[in-house]
């Protein structure tokens, strides 16, 4: 299992939400390159970057800056936030980044997302956002009648890398993550899933660690790293050491 910062873009800064709500957004950083840089000296392998305005308004919004973060670290990078068109990977993966997050676009064109993972085998990573068990889109602002586990079923796990999973409940709260909800869907499928949402201390890594063996590959960390409450040596060393 591996330990994922989490950098959110928002007009230019690296910013946390509550619950996913824009207008309810912690600045921490004006220099997002300069805060990735800190991720990867203290042991990151991969860096998981949303851009918030994107996801709201249907395309990049901070297309340059994530091209200067993936110039500025030797990581792996993860991206996700409108992203709609074959063009925008296009470009992102040529860019530096590694794997495009496709979201709502995943949902509303399912023909988009499996041209894109046509394409890119294996560089495509789907993020399931959900609230109460249903997904929602469009930056969390629309809910839908489609189950996280059913989208997860349509999808090709020759093709997918993996899933972010977020619960929208408990991201950016520190309340710690839905372990049970986010094991159940990891055992649902064979595509390795990402854990995202709540983490707040040590031991909410423990328990997901606990449950690594129903899929769950990876675990995203925000909030807390800005914050102070979760160290990310010590994440990183505590995976690095289980068994």
């Amino acid at each position: 299992m591996i330990i994922i910062p989490a950098i959110d873009l928002k007009n230019g800064q690296a910013v946390r939400l509550s619950q996913g709500r824009m207008e309810d957004a912690t600045v921490y950083s004006s220099d997002p390159v300069e805060v990735a840089r800190r991720w990867e000296s203290l042991g990151a392998q991969r860096l998981h970057i949303v851009d918030l305005d994107g996801a709201v308004s249907g395309e990049p919004r901070n297309r340059e800056l994530v091209k200067r973060i993936c110039a500025s670290v030797g990581m792996e990078v993860e991206l996700g936030g409108g992203i709609r068109d074959i063009r925008t990977v296009d470009e992102y993966l040529a860019a530096g980044v590694k794997y495009a997050i496709l979201g709502t676009a995943a949902v509303r064109d399912p023909a988009f997302r499996d041209a894109c993972c046509k394409k890119y085998p294996g560089r495509i990573i789907i993020g399931i956002d959900a609230q109460s068990g249903m997904v929602a889109v469009q930056g969390w602002t629309e809910s839908t009648k489609l189950s996280a586990v059913d989208l997860a079923r349509q999808l090709d796990p020759e093709a997918v890398e993996s899933i972010v999973y977020t619960d929208i409940s408990r991201d950016g709260m520190l309340t710690g993550p839905n372990v049970e909800e986010t094991a159940k869907l990891a055992s649902s499928i064979s595509i390795p899933v990402i854990a995202s949402g709540g983490m707040s201390r040590i031991e909410d890594v423990k328990n997901l660690l606990s449950v690594e063996s129903s899929g769950i590959m990876g675990i995203i960390i925000g909030r807390a790293l800005y914050t102070g409450g979760l160290d990310l040596t010590e994440a990183i060393a505590l995976t690095q050491n289980h068994v």
